[in-house]
């Protein structure tokens, strides 16, 4: 197992009716500011549930962050928190909303030009970020309990991330009855995000971090249970419950301590949605097999581990089983309708990959992967495989 250290402080709310709760996490003299998407958490109550919480404190709004959180958006919400002398932002929505948040978070003290902060990766240290709560509304990134993030730029076609210690939420709060309203192929994108999530930190080499991988496994086996009962037309609170906590546990920095991990298939699926804007979780479907097929004498023996214990293939080689674990992700993904080709989404692919290749290049980025040797030209046949 590698050295590792580890420190989450997002406190967690977990269950039916925990937002009446925020009143005790945000102090009293706070000056608010809500930021929310589409309204849509004016459909499913959650709005007038944060209203009522939050009625004894200064309580300002910005809705109309984007999927994808648009860089320009978040701009004007910059502005009002400076206009207004916020103090405390209050993120109510999916893993869009947060991620803004985050952003909105790090800027709000930065001196420089805020794209910078994403263009040369600056972290936002303790005590540097304004601070912040959530109340997620969709499960998928588990931004809600990390302190990552990832913001999109329309004007010059970017998809940038960035992040650190002082951009936990302080709290967040987790109610599996908002999974009663969302859409079925945003459940489906939650779904596949965290699933894609897990692979990212498990698919790398054999390790001996024993717990870790064995956690991993039980939140793919979970989602893989969890599927189709919160795709069911009745809504089961218990699958709702367990699919919000296997996106939190996916990216809260537990399961990745101790061991090696990928996020190259990250890296070039946010280019596909930034040039097509494809759904990120679809995009990650896209590319996750072209990737492991391209680099597969790196990642077989954990593919093979992947196909015996997820799916429980036993029998055949370490490379057959390999092969077959590749081929069980693909069936579950396409089980749950998600396409894994990107000429199933768009007719306009071609020379997606010499796009991908050259951005790579232009940023400098010659050693993604779990072994820092994916160059812009591997890049470039890994999306091209994907087509």
């Amino acid at each position: 197992m590698l050295n590792f250290e580890f420190k989450n402080p997002t406190k967690i709310l977990f269950g039916k009716g925990e937002i009446a709760k925020i009143s005790r996490e945000i102090p009293k003299d706070a000056k608010i500011l809500m930021i929310y998407g589409g309204g849509s958490i004016k459909n499913n109550g959650v709005y007038d549930q944060v209203k009522e919480a939050l009625k004894d404190h200064d309580l300002y709004e910005f809705g109309g962050v984007p999927a994808n959180p648009e860089y320009e958006v978040l701009l004007n919400a910059l502005s009002f928190i400076k206009e207004k002398n916020i103090n405390y932002l209050l993120a109510v929505g999916g893993g869009s909303v947060i991620d803004g948040t985050k952003f909105l978070s790090a800027a709000a003290n930065y001196t420089g030009e805020p794209w910078d902060i994403l263009r040369n990766s600056v972290r936002t240290f303790e005590g540097e970020g304004m601070p912040f709560g959530s109340i997620l509304t969709l499960p998928a990134t588990g931004s809600e309990m990390n302190s990552g993030y990832v913001i999109s730029r329309r004007e010059t076609n970017e998809k940038l991330s960035s992040g650190g210690p002082g951009l936990f939420p302080q709290f967040s709060v987790l109610d599996p009855e908002v999974i009663r309203t969302i859409p079925k192929n945003q459940i489906v994108n939650g779904i596949t995000d965290a699933y894609t999530h897990v692979l990212e930190q498990y698919m790398t080499a054999p390790s001996s971090a024993d717990l870790q991988e064995r956690i991993a496994e039980s939140i793919l086996i979970s989602l893989q249970e969890t599927a189709p009962k919160v795709l069911a037309d009745d809504f089961d609170y218990d699958a709702a419950g367990n699919f919000m906590w296997c996106c939190t546990m996916a990216l809260n920095g537990l399961i990745q301590k101790g061991v090696i991990t990928d996020w190259a298939v990250h890296a070039m699926g946010h280019e596909l949605t930034a040039y097509f804007g494809i759904d990120h979780a679809r995009t990650l479907a896209v590319i996750a097999p072209s990737h492991y097929r391209y680099n597969f004498e790196t990642k077989k023996g954990k593919l093979a581990q992947y196909a015996e214990r997820v799916w429980g293939i036993k029998d055949g080689t370490v490379e057959e089983k390999a092969e077959l674990g590749i081929k069980k992700m693909e069936e579950f993904f396409h089980s749950l309708n998600i396409k894994t080709k990107l000429s199933e989404y768009t007719g306009d692919y071609k020379g997606t990959a010499e796009r991908v290749e050259k951005a790579f290049t232009d940023r400098k980025w010659s050693g993604l992967g779990e072994y820092k040797k994916l160059t812009p030209q591997d890049a470039y046949k890994i999306v091209e495989m994907s087509y």
